[in-house]
């Protein structure tokens, strides 16, 4: 086949045939060009914010050093910019469709110019062949593609007018970009709910998570090293209120609580460092060190009668829309473990630690303290249970045979938080329908109680059988027993007084803390 390609001489043609075959060659120049202008389109679709647009128009407008008529024109183009990425994917497959025919055209142009010029018909062919490929590559690999995106704006200004004929004249090209978009993103039917900005960090973060896969697949990574190379990229897409502990799980100290009786909720709760506070929650006075408290008291034990408010710290406030990785590089610069998290308005939302921000990376982390705990309740005795801090009531009520109407609560921890009025650590114990709870131990490296004792409480039993029996007789005997009843209904309440006693510690200690 290749022994007949043979190249002929110029041929004779009249001069018509000259002019046409000159206006063929300008058309497939102007094809170069627009399938180079199409390849940088495509590169600054995806990078062009609207916010950078807005304030491109508001300089414009406020520019005095242009004329008018010049003014209007940017003005025109930023307005086109905008109609552009309103719809990015509409816009890149039109824009990438023209540039395919472009190329295309190119082959057949000088391919029909080597024909006309006597060439053979395999000679025809790769002429046109290798034209189009030749642009193609330019086009996609060389300057045009990385041109428009290191100058995003620009470009797509100086190309809005030939670049919006194109989506214009493609109308069928915005259906197969939809199409398209499903499959490249999960979250492009919540785009037109996103913000500009979030709209382009998801699709550059879509790309650069395809591109990992695509490293992972090349190397034969390990499925743990691939997966954090991913969190990495989702860093920056997540924010401080997605790992803080909220303010209704934080442990905290009030200020007038002595040195001994911090050392003992670090000891009960396992936290080294508890958010010092005033009456409630929001009013933060600052952070108690479990190693300030040593340092002050072990030399000195007169020193543990010491108000708590005397070793605090300054708190590091951070608000919860900050980024994580953000925070992360902001913790390590001041040599900061834990910060407090702060809502828009300026209330307390929470508490984060360096170990939260790293978990996004590595995922959990436990030492050796940190235990396992079983999914099921256990029978440890007769009428002794252990069980999960996030066993249904339910489940309590079945094993007990009793009824606890507490409608908004569903977990036995939700109930003991409900009776206790505070968040519970190891140790608190509250008794209801003649149940005592008690949390014996925490799990995880926030501490939390995982597992609660639940038993009969004799004693709340016997006030409760006796308050029935005096209910009874007073149905019986009227007036004369009222004042048996009260002594009784008092007793009870001094007995619910007593068991509460044995708890003031923890009811008299908020919420927060972090190792």
């Amino acid at each position: 086949m290749l022994n007949n390609i043979t190249i002929p001489p110029i041929p004779d043609l009249p001069a018509h045939m000259w002019a046409c075959l000159g206006v063929i060659a300008i058309v497939a120049v102007l094809l170069v060009w627009l399938s180079l202008a199409m390849a940088a389109a495509e590169g600054a679709v995806p990078r062009v914010t609207r916010s950078s647009l807005n304030n491109l128009m508001i300089e414009e407008q406020t520019n005095d050093n242009e004329s008018q008529v010049v003014r209007l024109r940017k003005l025109a183009r930023i307005r086109r910019a905008k109609r552009l990425i309103a719809d990015r994917y509409a816009t890149s497959g039109a824009c990438a469709f023209v540039r395919i025919v472009c190329n295309v055209l190119d082959g057949v142009a000088f391919a029909a110019i080597a024909a006309a010029l006597g060439a053979s018909f395999w000679l025809t062919l790769l002429i046109g062949l290798i034209v189009a490929m030749i642009v193609a590559i330019v086009s996609i690999l060389v300057r045009p593609r990385s041109v428009g995106a290191a100058q995003p704006v620009f470009k797509l200004m100086r190309l809005s007018r030939i670049v919006s004929i194109a989506v214009f004249m493609n109308p069928f090209a915005k259906i197969a970009s939809r199409g398209d978009s499903q499959s490249q993103s999960q979250n492009h039917k919540k785009n037109a709910a996103l913000s500009d900005d979030e709209e382009l960090e998801n699709i550059q973060l879509d790309q650069a998570k395809a591109s990992i896969d695509r490293l992972v697949e090349a190397n034969d990574f390990d499925p743990e090293v691939s997966e954090m190379m991913r969190n990495v990229l989702t860093l920056s897409d997540t924010l401080t209120r997605e790992i803080m502990v909220p303010r209704t799980d934080m442990i905290c100290v009030k200020n007038d609580e002595t040195l001994e009786n911090f050392l003992k909720l670090c000891s009960r709760s396992g936290f080294s460092r508890v958010p010092i506070i005033g009456e409630s929650v929001d009013e933060l006075e600052g952070i108690a060190y479990l190693k300030d408290a040593v340092r002050a008291t072990v030399f000195n034990p007169a020193a543990s009668e010491r108000a708590v408010s005397t070793i605090g710290r300054s708190p590091m406030l951070v608000p919860e829309s900050k980024p994580v990785d953000d925070l992360f590089h902001e913790m390590q610069r001041i040599r900061q473990h834990v910060a407090v998290v702060v809502d828009e308005y300026g209330g307390i939302a929470g508490l984060v630690t360096i170990e939260d921000a790293i978990e996004q990376i590595v995922g959990e982390l436990e030492d050796e303290h940190d235990r396992t705990q079983h999914a099921d309740p256990q029978e440890v005795s007769k009428g002794v249970w252990k069980m999960p801090a996030r066993t249904p009531i339910a489940d309590l009520e079945d094993i007990f045979e009793v009824h606890i109407d507490e409608d908004d609560v569903d977990t036995v921890f939700g109930l003991l938080t409900k009776l206790l009025g505070n968040v519970p650590i190891v140790g608190s114990s509250a008794v209801t329908r003649g149940l005592k709870l008690t949390a014996v131990d925490s799990a995880g490296r926030r501490k939390k109680v995982s597992t609660i004792l639940v038993e009969r409480d004799i004693q709340g039993l016997k006030d409760i059988q006796g308050l029935k029996e005096e209910d009874d007789s007073a149905g019986k005997s009227g007036g004369k027993s009222a004042g048996k009843s009260d002594s009784r209904a008092d007793a009870k309440n001094n007995g619910k007084n007593g068991d509460k006693d044995s708890v003031k510690d923890s009811k008299s200690l908020q919420v927060d803390g972090d190792k």
